[in-house]
């Protein structure tokens, strides 16, 4: 728009004046006319290489916040990760034209211009970050560590693997930092009222109790009457559900290695050199018996709660320090999962807790109690009951385990090897027929089977059947990685795939056809049932079920499933019937709301603590979308719709 308005100017006023003041240069030769048409000339380079300059800049940039361009580099970075994402997520098989069904070009160019107006808000809030900050939170990163200490070699190795540089890397994790900081202080600003916080309580905290009559289509089954002519229409509507799998025959030859084993013969001496060639296998790290107790505080929590729950373990840690008996303690206080157990989490090595526990669990002597440990989990004390040192096992101890092992392996790389002879052979013979007949060699001959019904015995290992359900009819394949050795197979046969006539399928059909009318005819009996309870005000006849009060989010309770149960505290206040019966498989439920009850008592406080948490997150993200929908209606934006189209 810039450019095309400067290109107006030039060409409308300037270049006219322009061209008749070098006509009088020409005519004239005065010198300060030649003066002011080298000034203009000047001014109207200045002009074009500022307009060039800027559509340059254009032309190298996805887009222009604010005067701040994002580069075409970062676009397109930014693209192949989304789409090694999406790739990732489908095991790589993207379907056709996903990316530009969900206008993934759109939604990177998106992304990238809401970071850069987060990035510039943040510079207008005074928020930045230092590359010390970011030098730490690299160097604290597991992934980049060796020996539980930052390695710069394999950060590099790491990055290069991963087609990144440092600058980006950081680049990167500079711009992850400053968003986190952005939205916790934006997110400061958030209030969260008493009475929002009343509302969902009184949501969460009500109780409703159910009267409930189920109808089965099973029990319908048997009044089904089936007449021939409908059955074969019904047939030829569903007849592709009933097509069969494709089925092949194959012939094989297998290299057993459990055979070659015999042929195998092992000295001390060898399996001492393997030993103590492979001692690295051997050898047992230390490892630490622990208890804990745990109080439970989110890594996102507000001060307020990680203060109170701070205040509570430092209580109990005084307990402890007096004491009194650590597991008794566990039991009592740990809100983890091994509180039932005195906070017992057995024998553990390095490396296998968050960092932070694990430093404190390998720097306490056998007996000593920790202090205050924060985690994700929230905070931690630690008890170090017992250490078993790291110790190598002796050869006398694994001797008969490696001497299998070793075997093992032995026995199939003979496998191998008589394998591929074998496959040598028949590529001489021209065929497995052949190859049978000159070395005398008997060939096993399946009969055909689907992957659904494979034979016993080798067929029915997966690298087998994968194996031969890809080739085609008279394909040979190459060997085979089975569990028992290796294998070569041929297939002889191959039967596609047919829609059966209804004779060879009849009574199947039959029981598919009474089950699918049988439940049409349940959902009529439900319909009328339902009818008649709202007209008279309750729910009549056997097998009605009466609950007990239910809490919302209950999945199941007395035979009725979760989905009534959703559905019943859908309803209106004042409504106790549904509008329609809910189905849940081939059985139809009704139901009454016999009575509604508020009962916040039940909730505890963790439960509580947990709603005012998720509230005020909530909160906050509403604030931080609104305000940078407010940095997007100021902001000056251009994109490059040539590269988008």
């Amino acid at each position: 728009m810039h450019f095309s308005r400067a290109v107006h100017f030039c060409c409308i006023i300037v270049l006219p004046w322009s061209v008749e003041i070098m006509l009088r240069i020409l005519r004239n030769k005065a010198q300060s006319t030649l003066i002011q048409g080298m000034v203009l000339l000047i001014a109207v380079v200045f002009i074009f290489w500022g307009v060039g300059s800027n559509m340059n800049g254009n032309r190298n940039s996805i887009a222009v916040v604010n005067g701040q361009e994002i580069s075409i580099q970062a676009y397109q970075q930014a693209y192949d990760q989304a789409v090694e994402k999406y790739r990732r997520q489908f095991n790589g098989q993207v379907p056709p034209d996903f990316f530009d069904k969900i206008n993934l070009k759109g939604r990177v160019v998106g992304q990238l211009i809401q970071d850069e107006l987060l990035r510039q808000g943040a510079a207008a809030m005074g928020l930045t970050i230092s590359k010390k900050a970011i030098q730490r939170q690299v160097e604290q990163m597991p992934v980049f560590q060796k020996d539980g200490h930052f390695n710069l070699e394999r950060y590099k190795t790491i990055l290069n693997r991963n087609r990144r540089t440092p600058k980006s890397f950081e680049g990167g994790l500079y711009n992850e930092m400053l968003t986190k900081r952005v939205v916790r202080a934006v997110g400061s600003f958030a209030v969260l009222p008493e009475s929002e916080v009343k509302k969902w309580l009184d949501f969460a905290g009500e109780e409703i109790k159910l009267a409930v009559q189920a109808v089965n289509g099973a029990d319908f089954e048997n009044k089904v009457e089936v007449k021939d002519a409908d059955l074969v229409a019904w047939f030829e509507q569903h007849k592709n559900e009933y097509t069969t799998e494709p089925k092949i025959r194959v012939q094989y030859l297998l290299f057993d290695a459990d055979k070659a084993m015999s042929q195998v013969q092992l000295s001390d001496d060898e399996l001492k050199s393997r030993y103590e060639n492979d001692l690295a296998a051997y050898q047992v790290p230390e490892q630490r018996h622990a208890r804990h107790i745990l109080f439970k505080v989110d890594k996102d929590a507000d001060e307020q709660l990680v203060a109170k729950k701070k205040k509570e373990a430092e209580k109990v840690l005084a307990l402890a320090k007096s004491g009194k008996d650590f597991a008794g303690l566990a039991g009592k206080f740990s809100e983890g999962p091994t509180a039932k157990n005195g906070g017992d989490l057995g024998f553990f090595p390095r490396g296998r807790m968050v960092k932070s526990f694990d430093d404190a669990v390998f720097s306490l002597h056998q007996g000593e109690i920790s202090g205050l440990v924060r985690s994700p989990f929230g905070f931690h004390i630690i008890k170090l009951e017992e250490i078993r040192p790291a110790v190598t096992r002796p050869f006398a101890d694994v001797k008969s385990e490696l001497a299998e092992k070793v075997k093992k392996e032995e026995a199939k790389a003979l496998a191998f090897k008589e394998a591929s002879a074998a496959y040598e052979g028949i590529m001489r013979a021209g065929s497995l027929e052949k190859y049978s007949k000159q070395q005398g060699v008997k060939v096993i001959q399946t009969d055909f089977f689907s992957r659904s019904a494979l034979p016993k015995g080798v067929v029915a290992d997966p690298a087998f059947a994968k194996e031969a359900f890809s080739l085609g009819k008279g394909e040979l394949s190459s060997l085979v990685d089975v569990k028992k050795g290796y294998a070569i197979l041929f297939v002889t046969d191959v039967k596609p795939p047919v829609v059966p006539p209804l004779a060879d399928v009849r009574e199947r059909v039959i029981r598919d056809y009474q089950k699918e009318q049988a439940v049409d005819f349940a959902q009529k009996e439900a319909d009328k049932l339902l009818a008649r309870a709202q007209k008279e005000g309750k729910l009549t006849g056997k097998d009605i079920i009466l609950t007990d009060y239910l809490k919302r989010g209950t999945t199941r309770a007395d035979g009725v499933p979760g989905e009534v149960i959703v559905d019943a505290f859908s309803l209106p206040p004042k409504t106790v019937f549904p509008e329609h019966p809910v189905r849940t498989g081939n059985t139809f439920y009704l139901y009454r709301i016999m009575d509604r009850r508020q009962n916040n008592d039940t909730i505890d406080t963790q439960t509580k603590d947990q709603l005012r948490k998720q509230l005020l997150v909530d909160q906050r993200n509403r604030l931080l979308m609104d305000w940078l929908t407010d940095l997007q209606k100021k902001a000056e934006i251009w994109t490059n719709d040539s590269i988008l189209k």
